[in-house]
């Protein structure tokens, strides 16, 4: 089940030129392109006649001329020329998908075009400042449903146990998780106080001894995650906390794109309040966060196996009370759409 009227990621920017790519997004293939203009233009991928895909014509100008017998369709999806007699038919048109682009990110609307706002497309704080550095990687490409990657980004604990030589500390297995719920999503989090940085953040933070540490995981509707990671010297750090000047900040920046019930394109990036035109950490921090994902990768790839094979019930713990929360509020949000959907069709 998916949530229809909301922005996802189709890829990012430099993915897309002015050649035909197919995309497969919520289950439905899309021809995805850039006009002469350079705008991303997004249409149902199958052509109104016999169905080739679009994506296996050619471009002629700014119009999209099907492989098999010519249909011609502008970029908003209206067929402006087919074989025959001259006449075309009243339904020859193709779906027209919004697109936005943003962060590097290309974004599309899969509902209603009306309700299409760019405004509403998941705002990221430090964006552009150029006190913050920002690295980033390649789509992942995860054989799992996208809410098994919303569930492991709603959980701080299973850092102890999956990514042992980056994200991993002792304290990380049983400092209790906090939970709150917003208009938007589910967060949950922690300080874990006077504790040994984990491997992966003593490569980089500025200073040396015992840490307060923050984990904040906040996943927001329908599948937008803000993994925020605070490192300060201990005695410095907690709620009220007055962080230290050293204080080490990264923001990983998550949005995982259904293609299907059991697949989902994954795309990420960081930004750090350290060092912004440091190009040597950039990569190391790319690397590095990149090994970490493949973990999850595995391990989710495997979880989807077992969660769609299962002989016996699987239980709930304490720690799921994040991801839990998350779903049933989506599903709601999936129903009540629906059930619109149908009232307006009905």
């Amino acid at each position: 089940m998916f949530l229809k009227n909301a922005w996802y990621v189709a890829a990012w920017d430099h993915e897309i030129d002015a050649s035909l790519k197919q995309i497969i997004v919520l289950n439905e293939k899309i021809c995805i392109y850039r006009n002469s203009l350079g705008e991303v233009i997004a249409l149902e991928d199958a052509c109104p006649h016999r169905k080739l895909p679009l994506s296996k014509g050619r471009l002629k100008g700014d119009h999209l001329e099907c492989g098999y017998h010519g249909l011609t369709f502008d970029c908003a999806g209206k067929c402006v020329w087919a074989p025959g007699t001259g006449r075309i038919p009243s339904n020859a048109n193709v779906q027209a998908y919004p697109c936005h682009e943003k962060y590097g990110l290309v974004w599309i609307w899969m509902g209603n075009p009306a309700l299409a706002d760019p405004t509403e497309i998941f705002e990221i704080e430090h964006w552009g400042d150029p006190a913050w550095g920002v690295n980033r990687g390649d789509a992942m490409e995860l054989q799992c449903n996208y809410l098994l990657m919303c569930d492991n980004l709603l959980d701080p604990t299973h850092v102890a146990w999956v990514h042992q030589s980056s994200f991993a500390q002792d304290a990380a297995k049983d400092t209790p998780l906090r939970i709150s719920k917003t208009e938007d999503g589910i967060i949950v989090h922690r300080w874990m106080m006077d504790v040994e940085p984990a491997p992966f953040y003593k490569k980089v933070i500025g200073f040396s001894g015992n840490c307060d540490r923050l984990q904040h995981y906040e996943v927001r509707y329908p599948s937008h995650a803000l993994i925020r990671a605070v490192f300060t010297p201990a005695g410095t750090g907690g709620v009220d906390g007055p962080l230290h000047d050293d204080v080490f900040i990264m923001d990983s920046l998550n949005f995982m794109t259904p293609v299907s019930e059991g697949e989902t394109r994954y795309y990420w990036f960081q930004l750090r309040n350290i060092r912004p035109d440091d190009a040597a950490l950039s990569a190391m921090m790319t690397e590095d966060v990149q090994h970490a994902f493949e973990e999850d990768r595995a391990v989710l790839a495997e979880v989807q196996k077992g969660m769609s094979n299962k002989r016996t019930p699987h239980i709930d713990l304490p720690i799921d009370g994040g991801q839990l929360r998350f779903r049933r509020r989506l599903e709601a949000m999936i129903a009540e759409e629906r059930a619109v959907d149908q009232k307006m069709q009905g």
